[in-house]
């Protein structure tokens, strides 16, 4: 009895010094709902101080910690997804700090439903962010099924019941996580930058990392978050604005985990995921998840990446809300039409590319992303070694792949196998010829207009050499990157040219295969602005079209105004037939190219003679040609 006397008489001590004074923001914060107090949502006008949440005598349950507010009878929806291992339906039971916690916080009880006192006179309402409702798949999982089951991104110490917290204030309830984990209800500004009743200073994500370990190895399992320490998102001294709303404090590598993750009602049912600054409802919520930094505007200084911007010009495709990413799908994606950032980047790994390396192997920004391999077109490699690795996610094996005409226009190839779009074959070491991507392809014939080094897009020498190895992302690219002059993100986000190309690459086209063809570029500009920049960008044009490589090339590019197009496939030859070699990339568009009566299309690299019909001309087999306009059998063999 002297006991409970006394716990009465501390209980009113307390209630009647909450309505003389504030209590101390240190103490109860936004927990003090005395009225004139100034920093509660809520306020009272009956029980007060401690006595709101706990009584001198007959709190519910009968137990510690004494507890007054109604219990919440509501059945939850727990969080889960296809990577997470605490498997069941979790319900907190009654009693349990997580469920006092609810009993206010789901909103089903109304707040001031005293066991003790009755209803309490209340106003104000819920700040969106502080009220869960019943549905709690975006909140982070607390009140487990137990036993709790281990896994690589977490401590190793965690299923033995303790945290990895250096502190030790961050801890379990009872071998489980529960709200009072993470929260103290009666000090709200340990951390005094968040204030949000953490049990320790958050800053630089200390809370997260006391559970989450991205250092931990465990042979032949992949840690989620390896790599995060020394990445850009844990680094990077950006400033944020408040206005962003992705996180506490000032800094990206402060925010650190809270720059992408929201502990409690985060966008979309898995993995914690921030909405986008502003929203972008029809986007899924990894990409919106980027959006906030890297869509321009002021809200990160100095500016991050403008990726959007990229995009928006005519970029890789990316998901709606039915299509979204997830971290647990194949590694060879079945709808390429998904390209969302988190299938290229890793973002607890991913750093800013200082210093542009050789090829093939990939860079900083792409560390510990997933890859496939160039061999079977199956195996995965987590991570990829080589940059095309993660392009073969989409561009190899994977079904479902298409040509759309956002992209401009595809040719059709004499010798193609039946699924085009598969990559591998055109740059396997067994292809004729094909750009050297994912092997050395030095050709024992002689390739005289190859430039010493690639140009920029300012047409200087850039700092990489023409050598026997390229990326990807010489080609594709966008037309402002970075690594080769321009201002704009280096990588195939978008561009203003056709096929996200890095500079203009025109297609001469017919209405009717061997018929008229049209967008002829006589006389072309061989400058940075011509129909074959991009050729320009590691060949001399000046040299091709002095016919130092085939004594033709002046006649079909220089005066006639052929793309090089027409003639050459741009990957490599994935097969070839007893009519093409496929030497020195040459496959004939047959969109444009028509049989010559009853002449298969050919071409004899010994003799430097084609047999086809291409704008009205035909190319005979004896080497003459015949048919067209004079301009066009100008300077040619009749």
């Amino acid at each position: 009895m002297k006991l409970f006397g006394a716990l009465a008489a501390l209980l009113l001590l307390l209630g009647a010094l909450a309505g003389a004074q504030q209590i101390n923001i240190d103490a109860l914060g936004m927990h003090n709902l005395t009225p004139g107090s100034g920093a509660s949502i809520y306020q009272t006008s009956g029980v007060t101080g401690c006595a709101f949440c706990h009584p001198p005598h007959s709190g519910l349950g009968g137990v510690s910690p004494l507890w007054n507010q109604q219990y919440s009878k509501a059945t939850y929806n727990p969080y889960n997804s296809s990577t997470y291992h605490q498997t069941g339906n979790s319900q907190p039971p009654l009693g349990v700090t997580s469920s006092l916690c609810l009993s206010c916080h789901d909103g089903t009880v109304a707040v001031g439903t005293n066991q003790a006192y009755g209803q309490a006179g209340m106003s104000g309402k819920w700040a969106p962010q502080d009220s869960f409702g019943k549905d709690l798949s975006s909140s982070h999982p607390f009140s487990l099924v137990l036993p709790m089951k281990d896994s690589i991104d977490l401590v190793s110490t965690l299923i033995s019941g303790k945290t990895g917290d250096p502190l030790g204030k961050v801890k379990l309830i009872n071998g489980n996580i529960e709200c009072t984990s993470c929260h103290d209800p009666h000090v709200q500004a340990t951390d005094t930058v968040a204030q949000e009743f953490l049990v320790r200073d958050s800053s630089s994500g200390q809370m997260c990392l006391a559970c989450h370990d991205p250092n931990r190895t465990i042979q032949g399992q992949v840690n989620p978050l390896a790599g995060w320490d020394g990445s850009i998102h844990q680094t990077a001294p950006n400033k944020v604005a408040t206005e962003a709303r992705v996180g506490s404090y000032s800094t990206v590598a402060l925010n650190a985990c809270t720059s992408c993750h929201q502990e409690h009602n985060a966008n979309g049912p898995s993995r914690l995921l921030r909405p986008a600054t502003p929203g972008a409802p029809n986007l899924d919520p990894a990409t919106q998840d980027c959006m906030t930094c890297h869509n321009g505007g002021t809200f990160v200084s100095p500016a991050a990446p403008n990726i959007m911007a990229e995009i928006n010009k005519t970029g890789h495709l990316l998901p709606a809300g039915n299509n979204p990413h997830d971290a647990a799908e194949p590694g060879v994606l079945i709808n390429n039409r998904h390209a969302t950032c988190v299938d290229c980047h890793s973002a607890h790994a991913s750093s800013a590319v200082s210093t542009f390396g050789p090829p093939p192997a990939i860079r900083i920004s792409q560390s510990y992303v997933e890859g496939i391999s160039a061999t079977d077109g199956i195996t995965v490699l987590n991570p990829a070694i080589n940059q095309y690795e993660n392009c073969l996610r989409c561009h190899g094996t994977g079904p479902g792949k298409q040509t759309l005409l956002i992209y401009g226009y595809a040719p059709a190839r004499m010798v193609r196998l039946p699924d085009f779009l598969n990559v591998i074959p055109e740059f396997s070491a067994n292809a004729t010829s094909s750009h050297p991507v994912f092997h050395d392809r030095s050709s024992p014939l002689s390739q005289p207009s190859l430039r010493t080094y690639q140009l920029t897009i300012t047409g200087q020498p850039s700092a990489r050499t023409t050598g026997p190895r390229i990326f990807c992302t010489d080609c594709h690219n966008s037309e402002d990157n970075r690594e080769f002059g321009g201002q704009g993100a280096n990588g195939p986000h978008g561009s203003a040219n056709s096929h996200i190309l890095e500079r203009n690459y025109q297609f001469s086209q017919a209405a009717v295969p061997g018929g008229v063809v049209t967008n002829l570029f006589p006389n072309p500009d061989l400058g940075l602005s011509g129909p074959y920049a991009m050729c320009g960008k590691c060949h001399d044009l000046s040299n091709v079209l002095a016919n130092a490589s085939w004594t033709k090339h002046s006649t079909h590019v220089g005066q006639d105004g052929f793309t090089c197009s027409v003639c050459h496939t741009a990957h490599g030859m994935g097969t070839t037939s007893p009519n093409d070699s496929g030497e020195r990339l040459l496959n004939f568009d047959i969109n444009v190219v028509g049989a010559n009566g009853s002449y298969p299309i050919s071409y004899n690299r010994g003799t430097g003679t084609c047999v086809l019909m291409c704008h009205q001309v035909a190319h005979n087999p004896d080497g003459s040609v015949s048919g067209g306009s004079k301009g066009l059998l100008q300077g040619k063999k009749k």
